[in-house]
């Protein structure tokens, strides 16, 4: 007991005059603060000191994770609060960081606020993985994301769970959020978080169950082997997350859900990277994204994901009209989707290829896709939005409503929340509920002023409804963002396919809000 005491006194000392960051004295006083919470969870000179040097290195949400760690064994264990020393360090940290999100390359999209209050089946274990942070350098951003990816799309796929989706997740990425309110905002009684560093070919990644009602820590482990090991970790963690919340699942039903891993790292470092350009909203992004997969593609050419991620994004570029030739887009598109080759395993490239093939207009195609990606994965948000989408497309419009709200519940924050409210309000205006549709097009550019083509929809929809004065308001607004913009390339898109007199209609209201036929 003396011998303890006394290296955590070590520990909180040399943590307190910290030597340089990334020293073997660094990492050595770091290795015994870790040795010392692996006996002891309570030991808060131990906590204390690797909260200071996460501190130290620039990482205050990670020194504010380290307290909450240290509060809920403390509760758990003991039933007491921290020390009035540890609790003063966290109040210290927390004035520092300001609860603020932190400069980050990682997203462009800004946080989307909730389209409706989560809600979820009450006999469902319900989780969100939360953006782990990155205690290496810059450079590792996104490898820390890749791993919080995959370890989402796992347990996305287990049916007895409902899991919040990796895009509205991320939106707490950067910056500090109690799991109190994380539970409150997202509708779930589970939060996985976690660190990764990779310093050469080392890995090491931390993770933690908590309980988001209690802050109960449920479960933790930590780690360690070469970068290469990441695939096996990733499966591991999910598996175990998966046992602590629900003893009944297997890890068996983990190894059904696995997928081949891609077979080069710097490939699936790529996609990562573009990610958060995919969510971007605008054609620079969505451009970066096309550059990002396409690298991915030159590394290694059999990665069905990043092919399926390309055709989506080529579908983009002609769907919002960003393209000056929309028709080359698709085939660009077409083209990235047979090339994909095998993909049946994976939810993400099969909700990214059906999404591609329905904005070319090949919808039944993508229906046997969407519903293979829902059959793997009943969780995909993106899958349950373009499905309700095409359903709209096939003329089939009182299916969506039901397929947007899955989508918005799933992922109550998510980047493209305005396209499912769009997609819901579209609908609504297919089955005569022009009133309807017309608010929720207010409501989302009165949020997202940028999306151009919430324009597009309120200038017809308020034409149908006879508000002459908004459509051409909306149809002003459209042509200052897009001067390029005819009614004659809208048209043409394959989108309206299969349904020649709602297109009929839809043309009729834009030349009444006063756009340009060609």
């Amino acid at each position: 007991m003396r011998y303890r005491q006394k290296a955590q006194q070590l520990a909180e000392r040399l943590s307190l005059a910290p030597p340089e960051a990334g020293s073997a004295d660094e990492a050595a006083c770091e290795r015994l603060a870790e040795r010392l919470l692996a006996s002891d969870p309570t030991a808060e000179p131990a906590h204390r000191a690797l909260m200071r040097i996460h501190a130290a290195r620039g990482h205050e949400n990670a020194a504010l994770r380290q307290f909450e760690t240290c509060r809920a064994a403390l509760k758990k264990y003991l039933g007491v609060e921290p020390e009035a020393q540890t609790q003063s360090l966290a109040a210290s940290l927390q004035t520092r960081s300001g609860n603020r999100p932190t400069t980050s390359t990682h997203d462009t999209a800004q946080p989307v606020q909730p389209v409706a209050t989560p809600a979820r089946p009450q006999d469902q274990p319900s989780v969100a993985v939360m953006p782990f942070d990155n205690l290496g350098g810059a450079e590792d951003e996104y490898f820390a994301d890749g791993v919080v990816e995959e370890i989402t799309a796992a347990l996305s796929r287990i049916r007895d769970f409902f899991v919040i989706a990796r895009q509205s997740a991320f939106t707490y990425k950067g910056r500090f959020a109690d799991v109190r309110e994380v539970g409150r905002e997202l509708g779930v009684n589970y939060v996985v978080e976690g660190t990764v560093r990779r310093g050469g070919d080392r890995l090491r990644i931390s993770v933690q169950l908590v309980d988001a009602d209690t802050r109960t820590q449920l479960w933790s482990e930590r780690y360690e082997g070469a970068t290469e090991d990441v695939f096996e970790f990733q499966d591991r963690i999910a598996a175990q997350v998966a046992g602590a919340m629900h003893p009944a699942i297997r890890g068996a039903e983990i190894e059904l859900a696995r997928r081949k891993p891609p077979t080069s790292l710097r490939a699936y470092d790529f996609v990562m990277r573009a990610y958060p350009n995919i969510w971007g909203r605008r054609k620079d992004t969505n451009d970066q994204a096309i550059e990002l997969l396409k690298r991915a593609i030159a590394i290694d050419p059999a990665y069905g994901r990043a092919h399926a991620l390309l055709a989506w994004c080529c579908a983009s570029n002609a769907a919002y009209l960003w393209a000056e030739q929309p028709e080359r887009e698709l085939e660009r598109a077409r083209a990235a989707v047979e090339a994909a080759g095998s993909i049946g395993d994976d939810p993400t490239a099969l909700a990214a290829a059906g999404s591609a093939l329905s904005m070319c207009g090949e919808q039944e195609r993508a229906t046997t896709f969407i519903e293979r990606a829902l059959a793997l994965d009943p969780n995909n948000a993106w899958a349950w939005a373009r499905h309700g989408w095409i359903a709209i497309y096939k003329d089939e419009a009182v299916r969506a409503p039901e397929r947007f709200q899955r989508a918005m519940t799933l992922s109550p924050m998510d980047p493209f929340a305005f396209n499912m409210r769009l997609g819901m309000a579209t609908a609504l205006a297919k089955t005569g509920s022009l009133s309807q549709a017309v608010a929720i097009a207010r409501e989302v550019i009165a949020a997202h002023p940028d999306i151009i083509m919430s324009y597009r929809y309120l200038a017809a929809w308020s034409a149908m409804n006879g508000d002459q004065e908004t459509a051409r308001w909306a149809a002003q607004k459209l042509l200052t963002a897009q001067p390029g913009f005819t009614i004659e390339r809208y048209r043409s898109l394959p989108i309206f396919r299969n349904t020649p007199e709602w297109a009929d209609k839809v043309v009729e209201a834009l030349i009444q809000a006063g756009l340009p036929e060609r």
